[in-house]
């Protein structure tokens, strides 16, 4: 039984094909790009009451983590600010330092003169949204039938 050569570097969405066309498998990964922050992992949960939002954000301090809403927009930012190793002491290195950044358009139920309450445990952060009193109670209008 022969076995296959495993390449990490290769996205998962490529077995074999498409690069010979591309001429470089690169350009679909993050590297390529090398953006300074990136798009946190997100879930976000609804009931009658509130929303509550959970963003990945691992090794970052909840001192690294501002939270702001305005107009409508969810703004969250995590920035690392400790010093890190200088780059040129590896001869790779896959561990991301920099930032992690989402805006959110949160809906017009969204009581915004409410708290909105935040904790980081686990390298998760959660935020729990408050929603409009009358927005728990469901609004049906009529559409008549020309």
């Amino acid at each position: 039984m022969s076995l296959v050569n495993y390449n990490s570097r290769r996205a998962p969405w490529f077995n074999g094909g498409i690069e010979k066309w591309l001429g470089n498998e690169e350009i679909f990964l993050d590297t390529f790009f090398d953006r300074k922050a990136s798009l946190p992992a997100m879930n976000i949960k609804e009931n009658p009451l509130h929303f509550e939002i959970e963003l990945a954000v691992p090794g970052f301090d909840k001192e690294d983590i501002e939270v702001s809403l305005e107009n409508d927009i969810l703004h969250i930012l995590a920035e690392n600010k400790n010093e890190m190793e200088e780059e040129n002491e590896y001869t790779h290195k896959e561990f991301s330092y920099h930032s992690l950044e989402r805006k959110l358009q949160i809906p017009k139920s969204i009581n915004q003169d409410k708290e909105v309450r935040a904790n980081s445990k686990n390298g998760v952060l959660k935020l729990h949204l408050t929603k409009n009193d009358d927005a728990s109670k469901p609004t049906k209008k009529e559409i008549g039938v020309v």
